[in-house]
């Protein structure tokens, strides 16, 4: 979670509060509002995204989204898995946790270790929607100009 605190934010405000959830009952509470979250219940670790409203009120969401992003990178960095939701009840969520008003509930995410395998739905949605590869995502200068030979380590300006 350091490396939440250390994201960036919009003027340095840190328009955000992270609650962790590790009780059993509140876990399966949280998942039944989730459509696709039911997996939270069995998650050991949940993490609550929220976002304040009046600390930031224009870039709170997106501030808070970087900074659970950075937990996902630094989860990943340390072998333990995260999977972040998107789709949840937010009343619910703010009942269960006593989430104050000013407080939006951006996004959850599940943290643990990983199953040692996936399970088939995983696998199939894996192979039905790969991953882009880095040339279908990437342009130089201007949209659509290939990246080729940008990354050429003979060119020392590419360096710096």
């Amino acid at each position: 979670m350091d490396a939440a605190r250390l994201a960036p934010s919009a003027a340095g405000k840190q328009p955000w509060h992270f609650i962790i959830v590790k009780e059993e009952d509140k876990r399966v509470r949280i998942a039944k509002g989730c459509r696709y979250g039911r997996f939270l219940a069995e998650s050991p670790v949940v993490i609550v995204a929220c976002g304040d409203k009046k600390a930031s009120p224009h870039w709170y969401t997106v501030d808070t989204a970087i900074a659970l992003e950075h937990t996902a990178l630094a989860a990943t960095a340390l072998g333990l898995g995260t999977c972040w939701i998107g789709a949840f009840n937010q009343e619910d969520i703010r009942e269960i946790l006593r989430i104050p008003e000013r407080f939006e509930v951006v996004a959850l995410m599940a943290l643990g270790y990983p199953h040692g395998k996936l399970d088939l739905l995983a696998m199939i949605l894996h192979f039905v929607r790969p991953k882009k590869k880095l040339k279908d995502i990437l342009s130089l200068e201007v949209y659509g100009r290939p990246l080729e030979n940008v990354f050429n380590p003979k060119d020392t300006r590419m360096l710096t």
